[in-house]
């Protein structure tokens, strides 16, 4: 079988499994967050922490929630990681440095999981099962409990309350993230992940010594570093290390992991707003940039020319002969279009047009179908602004989903989609511009230009991958890059929840014969324009003096 076919077969089951997911999957997730009982876990950890399931919250309080919870989250990890040295379990490990330790729990809480560490040469088994691995859940919920707030703003009226934050979260975590994340934890280990609790050891002998392995509860956490769109790699090679990622099943696995909550979650956004039809326009946009920005891929991975390139098969270099140019780019663009970060084959090392799709998936706004719940919510931003668009071509107030967008909702759409590009770009100029942090870069020129630019795209996205290349381990990096994903993070939720709470309190309106008909593909169509104009326009410049240059200089 060539190359090429079998990449096409993966991509093929791939989208069969996603389709086959979408429905029941989508349909619980509204029953979930719908459901007016509590199950009996879900009342002991409210009566833990405080808090009152019942009482519904208006977009500040929900705000507060969500901004009180992830602080205490960053100091929790941040001190645990100060104390490693002095715990049980930390396998001899010494206490993680103060701006490393900062980056850690900021990058991990933020639901980015960038990590400026070798894992398995940093954290033991407390830090990685107690801290990292929790906040690979909660962080998860947290996104998707957002998302669904804007979501009750769609479909609620006269009233500016959007649930209850604490309810949504534990919610997300017990009856959602947790079950699928047992299931999923026996499939890796079946294929042949490793699940455990041992020291480091020995392995064998070679040539110069020995070679030390560290065991660890890896299955469980590559699980919900998937399923929660984090990305955090158990090891330095992330899912291109074979105790995390074995072989191509577990691999396609790994994929659908990362994709089927982010789909899935248009059928629960249709469910809430009464209209399944609205939740497969948005599914539509999402698989019309997912299958195109894949298809692109694949064709530049493997259409490189040259000797070396035509041997094997297609740009073999950095990735794993074990999942090829199809299985490795399908997860490139996977990760790369969603909030995940993982990565099981090295972008530095794709060909210039290929490391540009990966920086072009997150500048997107990591929408297509994004992480869980950003990516709901950011396409949902899109999609007010094309309806806004829209309704200026034919001059008429625009309305979407039976609520008008006027000057507030416009304007907080519109900080929304400024807030990340601001951080990417001020950050990269920063980095460039002081004598400093360039000396992190491994290459130069255009090369070097993208390995900066990807680490501020991938900060400020949440999505933690990494180019390869750049040393991030010092203090600029970890500090700003901190910055940015804490920024990236929650100012833009801080703009969801006030926009949630604007489209709650209004009264709907009733739809006529000059209605913008939403559900439509003409909508599809001008969202996927709307989305790539907005990013085009304010990338360009920045790409093109970077993957473009290299890509067209090949």
């Amino acid at each position: 079988m060539s190359p090429v076919l079998a990449g096409i077969l993966q991509l093929l089951a791939l989208v069969v499994a996603l389709g086959l997911s979408y429905r029941p999957l989508g349909d619980h997730m509204a029953k979930v967050y719908s459901s007016e009982k509590h199950l009996k876990p879900e009342k002991w950890i409210y009566k833990a922490i405080g808090a009152n399931p019942n009482v519904e919250m208006r977009w500040p309080a929900y705000l507060r929630g969500v901004l009180a919870f992830s602080a205490v989250s960053v100091l929790f990890l941040y001190l645990l990681q100060r104390v490693q040295g002095s715990l049980p379990g930390s396998l001899g490990f010494v206490s993680i440095d103060p701006d490393q330790a900062f980056n850690t729990a900021a990058s991990f809480v933020a639901n980015t999981n960038w990590q400026s560490y070798y894992g398995e040469q940093a954290m033991g088994h407390v830090v990685q099962t107690g801290g990292l691995a929790v906040q690979n859940f909660v962080s998860a919920a947290v996104g998707i409990a957002v998302a669904v707030a804007l979501v009750r703003g769609f479909a609620r009226s006269r009233t500016g309350e959007l649930g209850n934050f604490w309810a949504d979260l534990v919610r997300g975590v017990v009856r959602i993230l947790l079950p699928i994340s047992v299931i999923g934890a026996l499939v890796l280990v079946a294929c042949g992940a490793i699940q455990n609790f041992s020291g480091i050891h020995e392995v064998g002998q070679f040539t110069g010594g020995s070679q030390q392995w560290n065991g660890g509860a890896v299955a469980s956490q590559e699980v919900i570093k998937e399923l929660g769109t984090n990305g955090g790699g158990y090891f330095n090679a992330n899912s291109a290390h074979p105790f995390e990622n074995p072989n191509g099943l577990s691999n396609l696995f790994e994929i659908y992991l990362i994709l089927v909550i982010p789909f899935a979650l248009t059928r629960t956004f249709g469910r809430m707003v009464g209209s399944i039809k609205q939740g497969y326009a948005i599914l539509a946009t999402m698989a019309t940039i997912w299958l195109g920005f894949t298809a692109l891929m694949m064709w530049t991975e493997f259409a490189h020319h040259g000797p070396a390139f035509d041997i094997a098969g297609g740009a073999m270099e950095g990735k794993e002969t074990r999942f090829g140019i199809g299985g490795s780019s399908i997860f490139a663009v996977a990760t790369t279009l969603t909030s995940t970060g993982a990565v099981n084959s090295f972008h530095s090392s794709y060909t210039g047009f290929g490391g540009g799709i990966t920086m072009l998936g997150m500048q997107l706004g990591e929408i297509a179908p994004g992480g869980v719940g950003s990516g709901l919510y950011g396409m949902l931003i899109m999609a007010i602004i094309a309806v806004f668009i829209a309704g200026l071509m034919v001059g008429r107030t625009p309305e979407y989903l039976g609520k008008k967008i006027g000057t507030r909702e416009i304007k907080f759409a519109a900080l929304y989609i400024l807030v990340t590009p601001a951080l990417v770009l001020c950050f990269t100029a920063l980095a460039m511009a002081l004598p400093t942090p360039a000396d992190s870069m491994t290459n130069s020129g255009a090369h070097g230009f993208s390995e900066i630019l990807y680490a501020y795209t991938s900060g400020a996205n949440n999505n933690g991958s990494a180019f390869a290349g750049l040393n991030a381990d010092t203090q600029w990096f970890n500090s700003t890059i901190g910055t940015a994903m804490l920024l990236g993070r929650f100012l833009p939720m801080v703009f969801v929840l006030a926009l949630a709470g604007s489209l709650a309190e209004q009264t709907p309106v009733p739809e006529t014969a000059g209605t913008l008909r939403t559900e439509k593909p003409l909508f599809t169509g001008l969202l996927v324009g709307t989305i790539m104009i907005i990013t085009g326009l304010t990338y360009f410049p920045a790409l093109a003096l970077g993957p473009l240059a290299e890509g067209l200089a090949a």
